[in-house]
């Protein structure tokens, strides 16, 4: 099965190797056919600490890391 990738903006860097990212999804409401917007917060394994709060990047599924993080960070999509 293959490995979901996500891409969202980073809202926090303070912990040690870890990055937290905001990713939105956009859908349209069953029943009032409005465009809702929700978001979900992610921790992603950052190894060299590289990236910061602002920045947009791709995380990918994997193994767990920790007892939060499950998603590992593939590439800066732009820089904040």
């Amino acid at each position: 099965m293959p490995k979901r990738i996500l891409q969202g903006v980073v809202v926090s860097d303070k912990q040690d190797k870890t990055i937290v990212v905001k990713v939105e999804r956009r859908f349209t409401h069953p029943l009032l056919k409005k465009t809702v917007r929700r978001s979900k917060n992610y921790h992603a394994h950052d190894e060299a600490g590289t990236y910061k709060v602002g920045d947009t990047v791709s995380i990918e599924e994997t193994k767990p890391i920790s007892r939060l993080k499950r998603w590992i960070v593939l590439e800066v999509a732009s820089k904040a």
